[in-house]
Parts: C-alpha cells; sequence; structure tokens
C-alpha cells in the first residue's frame, strides 16, 4: 500500500540533508516509521519483545525523589480500563532510580519489576540506533531539560504494557539519507504493546521514524511533544487488524514531510489540538498532513494546520470526521467523510479553541524544566516526609473542600503537604494562611480545566456578618499566605457577574491573590475579569516572588498586579471582552517598591478575542498615591496580537508610566513595534539583567 497518492519528496533534492536543531523553548517532536515494507518481515533478530530480566544485585544509580510528574497518571486512550490493565501509571510505586549511563538505563528499562527512572543528562546510544527494549510496568522521565537519549530510542514489545515516557529529548540517529530504507532507527517504536503514554519529550532528526505504534498496540495517548525536522513523523497501524485505540493531542508537529500522522486500520483514532506547521522557505516541505487509511475511523477537532499542502486525506474506505479545524495557508486535499464516533464514550476531555493552539503549543510543548528531579538528598529527604491529603466532591476523598484539607495541614509543618484534588467544581474560597508552608493544591484530572476552585466575590460585595464589603484583597477566591507555596493542573477562577451587579460599587474580583514568597503555580488557569491575579507580598518591605509558569492568565482591567517580584514565563495571557462587550483594558498594573524587580512577562503569548489596538501592556499602580514606589513591567521574547496598543504604556492616577520602569525587548507579532518614544526597548546590556534565570535572585523554583 503506497503511502500518499504521489510520490513524497524531499525539497533540497540533495543526496544529504543538514539541519541545525536547536534545543529551543519547548522542542519537541515525535515521528513514526513503519519500518520493513509491506508484505516483509523484520530482519532476524530485530524488533523482537524484550524478555523482562531481574536487575542483578549490585550498586544501584543515585536513588533520587520522584518527580511531580512522575506520578501522573495518563488521559485520553491510555486511560481506559481494558485488557487487564487499569489506566497508565507506569512505574509509579515502584523504586526510583537516577541514570546517566546507556548501561544503568538498560538495566533498569529491562527489569521485571516497576521502576520510575529519571534520565539526568545526555546518554549516547551504541551502537547508533539501538532501542532500548522496555519491560511493563515502567515511566522513564527526564530530569528537568537535561534528559536526552542521543542516536537511539525504545522498543516497546508484545504484550509490554503500563508505560510512560515523558520529558525526554530523543534526537539524533539520522544516518545522512532522507527517506532512508536501511536504518529503522526510531525515538519510540511500539510492536504489540498496549497503554502506553507519550507526553511532552522533544523528538527530532532521526533515521526513520519519531513514533511507530505497530500490530495492534492500542490504548496509546501521545499528548504534547514537539515533533520536528524529520521525514516521517508518526505511523501507526501496520496490520490487517482494526483494533488500535489512540488519543493523539497537543502536539506540535513541524518541519516534517509525511505521516503527520498517518493512521492504517485504527478502531478509534481521535485528534485534537495539534500543531500542524510547515514553514516556508526551509530545507524540508510537507508531503502531506494527517492521513486516515485502510479502516480507520478518525474523529479530528480543533486542530490547527499552517502551510501544509493536502493537509486532511483519507481513503475512500476510511472515515474522518472533522470539527472546530483552522487551515491557514494549505492547499490540495482537504478531506471528511463517514461517522466515525464520540470519544466521550470512552473518556472525558475539554479541547481548547483551535485559534489559541500555536501560541498555546508553541510555549507548552517538550521537556518542561520543572517536571525533573534533583539528586540531592535533601529533596529525597522531603519526598519522603511528603503527605498527601485527598479532596474529592463526591466524598471518596479524605475532604469535600479544599479549605477542609488546609486546615488539617498542621501548624509550622516542616515538610511539604501534597493536597490532592480530584476532578469536579469547588464553589468555596480557599486561604492558605502564613503559618503553614510547603503546601502543594495540585488536580488530578486530565486537564488543568477539569479541576475548578471558583467563587465570585467582588471588592463591593457585602460580607455576610454586615461588617463592610470585601474589598479588593479580600474579594479573591485563593488567598496564599504561605511561603514556599506551589499550584499545579487546575483552573482559579472568579465568576462575578458584572452585567448582573451594575448598582454595585467595586467590580474589582481576585481570582488568586499571593501575599507569600516562593510561590509557583505550574499548567494552572487564572480567570476573571478585572483584577484577576494579584501577586502580592506580606508588606511593602518584604520580598514575595511568584513564578507562573505553562498557565494561562485571563482579564480585561488590570488583571495582573501587584507589589510582588513575579516571572510569568511560557505562559498564555488571554485578553477578554468588559462585560457590555467592548474591548478596552490594561494587562498589568504593578506596584513594585524602588530597588525591587517587578513583572516580567518572557517567553509568552499576549492575545484574546478583542479588537485591535485596545489593550495597554500595563500602567504603574502607586497603591495608595504612594510616590516612593517605583513601578516596573517588562515584556521580552512575547508574542503580542494586534491587541496591543501600538503606544502600549499609559498613565495611572496622575502617575506617568515614563517615571515609572516599562520597557520591552525582542518581541514578536502584529502588536510588537519598534522603539520609540512611547515605546522603550531595553538595550541588550539591559537585558541581560532581565531574564528568566535572574528575576527571582537566589530562588530556583523546583517540584517538591
Amino acid at each position: 500500500m503506497s503511502e500518499h497518492p504521489r510520490r513524497a519528496r524531499h525539497r533540497s533534492g540533495t543526496g544529504t540533508r543538514a539541519v541545525t536543531l536547536p534545543l529551543a523553548l519547548a522542542t519537541a517532536a515525535a515521528a513514526l516509521a513503519y519500518g520493513a515494507a509491506p508484505g516483509t518481515a523484520a530482519p532476524a533478530g530485530h524488533r523482537t519483545a524484550a524478555a523482562p530480566i531481574a536487575v542483578p544485585p549490585a550498586a544501584a544509580p543515585t536513588a533520587s525523589a520522584a518527580p511531580a510528574w512522575a506520578t501522573a497518571t495518563a488521559d485520553g486512550f491510555a486511560s481506559v480500563d481494558a485488557l487487564g490493565q487499569d489506566g497508565t501509571y507506569g512505574g509509579r510505586g515502584g523504586a526510583i532510580v537516577t541514570v546517566r549511563t546507556q548501561a544503568e538505563l538498560e538495566r533498569y528499562a529491562t527489569a521485571a519489576e516497576p521502576y520510575v527512572i529519571v534520565v539526568a543528562g545526555a546518554i549516547t546510544m551504541n551502537p547508533v540506533g539501538k532501542e532500548i527494549k522496555v519491560a511493563s510496568d515502567k515511566t522513564i522521565v527526564g530530569s528537568g531539560t537535561s534528559g536526552h537519549i542521543v542516536g537511539g530510542g525504545f522498543f516497546l514489545g508484545q504484550g509490554v504494557h503500563n508505560v510512560i515516557i515523558r520529558n525526554l529529548t530523543i534526537r539524533d540517529a539520522y544516518q545522512g539519507i532522507w527517506n532512508d530504507k536501511d536504518h529503522d532507527f526510531d525515538a519510540v517504536q511500539m510492536d504489540g504493546a498496549h497503554h502506553v503514554w507519550i507526553d511532552h519529550n522533544d523528538l527530532r532528526n532521526m533515521a526513520d521514524g519519531l513514533i511507530d505504534v505497530r500490530k495492534d498496540s492500542t490504548y496509546v495517548t501521545v499528548s504534547w511533544n514537539e515533533m520536528s525536522h524529520n521525514n516521517k513523523t508518526f505511523g501507526i497501524g501496520w496490520t490487517e487488524n482494526v483494533l488500535t485505540d489512540i488519543t493523539i493531542h497537543h502536539n506540535w508537529i513541524r518541519e516534517t514531510e509525511q505521516r503527520n500522522p498517518s493512521t492504517d486500520n485504527c478502531a478509534h483514532a481521535h485528534l485534537y489540538n495539534n500543531f500542524l506547521e510547515d514553514v516556508p522557505g526551509t530545507d524540508i516541505t510537507s508531503s502531506y498532513g494527517t492521513y486516515s487509511r485502510g479502516g480507520t475511523r478518525m474523529v479530528l477537532e480543533n486542530s490547527y494546520f499552517q502551510g501544509f499542502r493536502d493537509p486532511v486525506i483519507k481513503d475512500a474506505t476510511a472515515t474522518v470526521v472533522q470539527r472546530g479545524n483552522v487551515f491557514s495557508g494549505t492547499s490540495g486535499r482537504n478531506e471528511s467523510g463517514g461517522t466515525a464516533f464520540d470519544p466521550r464514550t470512552y473518556y472525558a476531555y475539554t479541547p481548547d479553541a483551535a485559534a489559541n493552539v500555536p501560541s498555546l503549543l508553541k510555549s507548552g510543548t517538550g521537556p518542561r524544566g520543572s517536571i525533573g528531579t534533583t539528586a540531592a538528598a535533601g529533596a529525597a529527604t522531603r519526598a519522603a516526609a511528603a503527605t498527601t491529603l485527598t479532596v474529592a466532591k463526591d466524598g471518596t476523598g479524605q475532604y469535600t473542600t479544599v479549605q477542609a484539607a488546609v486546615n488539617a495541614v498542621p501548624a509550622n509543618n516542616p515538610s511539604r503537604v501534597l493536597i490532592s484534588v480530584k476532578p469536579g467544581t469547588y464553589r468555596e474560597t480557599v486561604q492558605v494562611p502564613s503559618n503553614k508552608p510547603h503546601i502543594t493544591v495540585q488536580g488530578t484530572g486530565g486537564s488543568r480545566k477539569d479541576t475548578v476552585i471558583v467563587f465570585n466575590n467582588a471588592a463591593g460585595t457585602p460580607k455576610p456578618d454586615g461588617s463592610g464589603t470585601y474589598g479588593t484583597s479580600g474579594s479573591a477566591t485563593f488567598t496564599v499566605q504561605a511561603d514556599d507555596f506551589q499550584a499545579r493542573n487546575l483552573t482559579l477562577a472568579n465568576d462575578f457577574d458584572e452585567r448582573a451587579n451594575q448598582s454595585l460599587a467595586g467590580h474589582q474580583a481576585v481570582a488568586l491573590r499571593t501575599a507569600a514568597d516562593k510561590v509557583l503555580l505550574d499548567g494552572v488557569i487564572v480567570e476573571g475579569d478585572q483584577d484577576t491575579l494579584l501577586l502580592d507580598t506580606a508588606a511593602k518591605d518584604r520580598l514575595g516572588r511568584v513564578k507562573v509558569t505553562n498557565s494561562y492568565v485571563v482579564g480585561n482591567v488590570d488583571f495582573i498586579f501587584g507589589r510582588a517580584t513575579a516571572l510569568i514565563d511560557r505562559s498564555v495571557i488571554t485578553l477578554k471582552k468588559r462585560w457590555d462587550g467592548s474591548s478596552a483594558g490594561y494587562v498589568t498594573a504593578p506596584s513594585t517598591a524602588a530597588g525591587r524587580n517587578g513583572i516580567l512577562i518572557a517567553n509568552s503569548t499576549v492575545n484574546g478575542d478583542v479588537a485591535d489596538r485596545t489593550f495597554h501592556l500595563g500602567r504603574p499602580w502607586h497603591a495608595g498615591g504612594d510616590a516612593s514606589l517605583d513601578p516596573q513591567t517588562t515584556v521580552r521574547d512575547t508574542y503580542l496580537s494586534a491587541a496591543v496598543r501600538t503606544a502600549p504604556w499609559t498613565d495611572m492616577s496622575g502617575f506617568s508610566w515614563k517615571d515609572d520602569r516599562f520597557a520591552e525587548y525582542r518581541n514578536t507579532g502584529p502588536g510588537a513595534g519598534s522603539a520609540s518614544t512611547d515605546r522603550p526597548h531595553l538595550t541588550d546590556a539591559q537585558a541581560t539583567a532581565q531574564t528568566v534565570n535572574t528575576w527571582l535572585g537566589d530562588w530556583t523554583p523546583t517540584a517538591p
């Protein structure tokens, strides 16, 4: 069976291919190869199932605390209970080992026992192209962004199950022949495996494919990967049976020629929120995009296709149900037809809007620095001492409200407490008092939208006891006053209805207020209208540092504000219309004390469904008319939509922004602009003092 009605081609026309492959922000590439030609067998001894072996008694690599994501479980089809396997959780519950050599990695990956295997550093495969045969019940996770598999990959054979591969860069098995038929070197290959989760990896520059899901492999989820710079990206099938169930979501597929992906005889192929990008003028051009072959039933939704030729094609025997996709600069075949299936019959999911997919995936795919772990003994001690409290609205946890779990944490707790919150909407206000440090509140759903903590107080809302109104800071749905707080994988919202409360004075309605030091918000949504995210300090003379990463912040007026030293990195700032449908607002309102760092927005996206040239990036908030303050916002290396005004800064309450600290550096997009008196830019020298690595001083946020 041919891959495509016409011959795939390589644009350069040369026999070799040279590609520069920097490890950029959130780079991840996933691709799949089909191996031997149809009707032929693989060479003897090649790609056979791994026989699990016990780890011989020997000195183990350095033990390490589990990365925060090492205990996570899969979403999509990998989460479905089937074939005797209850979802996909990898090596959870097994020993945690850190590996730095091929021998160590191979020893633990092939063992019979469950393991969480932390790859700390680059491991170069010998011989080139070697694929380590992974046994069941394994999590293989990179330590921060340092875990690289160079010149090889992983093979999951017949019957292998419950495997998680996360946060790794797998790269550079390419042997110089573009459509290479002799070197079947994949990043990840499965032949008859089930319950596999491939998540947040950077897959690129391999000799054959990036991901290969073959020979009735099933219950697979591939999510949040960057797959790039390859001929064949992602092949699925290689069987006459129509059995494979697979979910492919939130992957950035770019600079790849074919199989993006190619799905052959898939019983259920659910593809959503993927970004397929063919950049013009490069040495790789797309032959086709997504291909539904044989008896495949495919649901393709809320994805974004940029520049691809033949973006969606299908065989006469296959089906493709499309909904909500965006096609920009594409050409050729874009096909759909037939009936498929309802993914929600099998699992819950909430797709993002297709228009947001490019910015979301550019900032959110690939290995994450906060996922990894440290081998330090202190981290291991903290993990061993950690306590977990569970919250569930349906009564299946220890507590039914988040506040009840916070109340259960002892005062002055010396070590981290994890409050694990099951999916649901928790309508309550939550306060973490200053004497309860080291708390993590984490949603357990497959998406940050699954667990929502929401309330609707505003500044002018009367208190129930008749003692006045809440005021801005008191309106917060979630308040953090304790140091070393972390939140992950959930939504914090204030849904105060301005339209219904026009007679009420004071419409400021805070979703989250932090008044503490060392606060980490990772993979969250903070949503409101006016004054959404208040980044405060415990007092004017106290330091309060906050890092927001891989997150969304949604609002319209001064919706990121306060006197904290705050870093917003690799996130999406979503501009929202006012209650009356008008577009006007301000992203930031810093009230920074003199001599302190204020708000730094870096490597992010500012966009939203609002009118062009209607939003300022910020204005100076001299709280209480305090002229001693020196407000600061810097926006750098960030995509700005056309919603941003050409003069992006403005005055506030009689204070001129020009007397304070507002600047940009290397921004892109239609909302960016050249330096002028109305639009100051940092010099290169100034920019070296305002970076992601320096902004928070001696605090480097890490997972517990």
